[in-house]
Formats: C-alpha cells, structure tokens, sequence
C-alpha cells in the first residue's frame, strides 16, 4: 500500500524527535562544555546573519508597528490551537497547548531591591517592597511526553499577588505576570510566523515549520536548538522574557530570572518519565532557592528591536540589572491537589499595570490568544477560574 505523503512526514519528523532523544541521553558526557565553549562563537554568527537579513525599521525607543495581516493571524491562532485541543484532550484533562506539561507550581516571594538606579524604578520597581507570588515551572509543548523526550526547553511563569492599580486585563484585579522561556530568542520572529508554525503543530509536526524546503527557517532552528538540551532541574536553569515591555512610559525592557545558585544536579541515566518534577522536589524539600531578577533596558532601536523576537538584545549594548529577588521557600508542591490548582491558573503577560504593557506583535496577540484558550481549557476541564491572593493552603505543601 503506497503511504501518503503526511504518512511519510510523519515518520520522518518521528525519526528526527528519536534523534533528539538520543542527543539528549548524550547531552550529560559533553553539553555543558559545548554551551561554554562552542555555543557564544555560533550564536554570534546566526545572530550577525538574522540582523544582516532585517529591514531597518526606523522605529524609535520602545516604538511598535502593527504588522499587515497580524488581527487575521490571530485569530487563525485561537482557532488551531482550540481545534488542537479540543482533538487531542476530548477524553482527558486538557493541558496548555503552550508550555504544557506542568512541572510544579510552587510558593514563595519577589523582592523588589532598594537602591535601584532611577532609570529601572518603575512600575513594581518602583521602590522596595515584598509581594508574594507563585511560580509555574513547565515544558515547551504542545503534548507532555517523558521529560528526556520533550524538546529540551523550559518555560516559568511568575505571578504577583497584591499589586495595586488598574490592569491591562480585567479578569485579574491585584496580579502582575512575567513570562520566560530558557531560550534569549522566541520560536517565531513574529505573529504571521507562528501562523506557519501552528498550522504544522496541529498536523502533530512542528518541526517542519523549521526544515519545510519551500519556506524554511533554519536560522530560527539553531538558535532555539543551542538552548535546547536535557536540563538537570527547571530550578537550575536561565530564564528569558524573550519578547519585550514597557518599563514605564517611553522606554522598553526585556526581563531574565537567573538561579542565584551554581549547584546543578545530575541528569539520572535511566531517567523516569516526570524526573524534572522529581528533581524539584528533592530540591525544595532540602532547601530553600533563590533567583536574580534582571531587567535590560533598550539603548538601540534597530540592534534591539521590539517586532522580531528572533534578534537577541546584546548584554555589551545594555547590561541587565538586577531589580528584585525571587525566593522560594522549603516546600512540598507535587500533591493532586496543588496540580489541580496549576490548571486553574492563567498566566497572560496583560495580566499587567501600564508600567509594564507587553510591547510586539507576539504579545500584542496573546492578549486573545491565552485568554480564549485558558478558557477553552478550563471549561472543558470544568476547573474554576481563579485569581490566587498567595493564602491558598494544599495538603503537605
């Protein structure tokens, strides 16, 4: 019987994620002598290529433009992204199409520094002050397979509780959100792209968005492999905003979330299915974590642009700054009750005050994009929606 020609991309991109697999099984003998060594030369090089290739925009500092086509992208967006789940999870719990699997969602608090430089005291910058929040520790998705054959990137999601003013977003009246990914750059440069790439994640083959012969995007699949490996614990990883906001009126930022610790646990020979969860569990039952919040500002419009979340803000350019401090306390997060409570949760960067508006046409878009699907997802889950206020109390947590 002759297969048909999705039959035959199918086994290929199953071919090429068991390859991935492989080097991820490889990655403990030589990945973090490659990342030191071998990953700045090349991320140099593919960079230098993506700015060579951009039009200069003239736009000025924390300037936008709305792309052409960029409403109808959206909306293209919710609508595969809601059949994709209402297809893969109509007889389970449904899962974020984005970020999905969820690692753990833990508790502690977000120290805002006294004696910041005045440019960054904006916002919840704005002077020194503790907010309790919870944090979202997750994979890439679209699905939730064993963490060694995940594509090898993480994402976080930190949420502030008890942050006055009026919101971007009104479903959540006293919550800021920040966003990140362990990747400096985003899947797509912009929202017309990730059109391309959705329409192949819900044919179950995303990958081929980056090698489809007749419109690939190759330099787009180095970067986000350079950063792809199999990762020891999402607590010992670097996170980035990835796509920029404001950061008070008339200037722009990106954001980082750095481990405050050098420690790095060992990733298990035979690793088990959900051994990233594992691993934070072992952590914070021993100790308590901290992370470095940092914040960079833009100094270049072109070099560090707002519309292509491709092109990475070089640190030489703008140094970031350290602003706040996360710190999570000893912990038990992993009972059904807690995890019940992660997919209940939204976390949407509008969930916002003005100081911090996301900038981009990738933010500009989730406005709708997460707040239809967290819908979607909550309602055929029959999960309330909820706003937490950081007094939420599981057994063993």
């Amino acid at each position: 019987m002759t297969m048909s020609k999705d039959a035959i991309l199918r086994r290929l991109h199953d071919a090429f994620l068991n390859m991935v697999t492989v080097m991820h099984h490889l990655d403990r003998y030589y990945r973090d002598a490659f990342d030191r060594f071998l990953r700045p030369p090349i991320v140099a090089v593919v960079q230098a290529i993506i700015n060579r290739r951009r039009p200069r925009e003239d736009l000025g500092i924390a300037q936008e433009r709305i792309l052409a086509g960029e409403e109808e992208a959206t909306r293209s967006i919710i609508e595969d992204q809601s059949a994709f789940t209402r297809h893969t999870y109509a007889s389970s719990i449904a899962e974020r199409v984005g970020n999905t699997k969820t690692y753990g969602v833990v508790r502690g608090t977000f120290e805002v520094l006294s004696g910041l430089p005045e440019p960054v005291r904006h916002g919840v910058f704005a002077e020194p002050r503790t907010y309790p929040l919870w944090v979202r520790f997750g994979g890439p998705g679209p699905y939730s397979p064993p963490d060694i054959r995940d594509a090898g990137l993480l994402s976080l999601g930190v949420k502030l509780m008890g942050v006055e003013g009026p919101k971007l977003l009104d479903d959540e009246a006293e919550t800021q959100d920040f966003t990140c990914l362990s990747s400096p750059t985003f899947t797509t440069p912009d929202v017309i792209e990730n059109v391309k790439l959705q329409r192949w994640v819900r044919r179950g083959m995303g990958g081929f968005y980056f090698v489809n012969p007749s419109d690939p995007h190759l330099l787009d699949a180095i970067m986000q492999g350079l950063w792809a490996r199999a990762n020891t614990s999402p607590l010992e990883v670097r996170y980035w905003s990835t796509v920029p906001y404001l950061l008070g009126e008339g200037q722009a930022m990106q954001y980082q979330v750095h481990p405050r610790s050098s420690a790095r646990t060992r990733v298990p020979k035979r690793p088990e299915a959900n051994y990233l969860r594992q691993a934070m569990a072992r952590t914070l039952s021993e100790r308590a974590v901290e992370f470095d919040f940092k914040v960079q500002l833009q100094t270049d419009p072109h070099q560090m642009p707002i519309e292509n979340a491709s092109v990475v803000w070089s640190e030489r350019r703008s140094r970031p700054i350290t602003v706040a401090r996360m710190r999570l306390p000893v912990q038990q997060f992993d009972s059904p009750e807690q995890l019940a409570f992660a997919r209940s949760l939204s976390f949407q960067p509008w969930h916002s005050i003005a100081a911090h508006r996301p900038l981009g046409s990738q933010n500009r878009a989730r406005r709708a994009i997460y707040y239809e699907l967290s819908k979607l997802r909550q309602s055929m889950n029959e999960d309330p929606r909820i706003e937490p206020d950081g007094s939420e109390q599981f057994p063993d947590s």
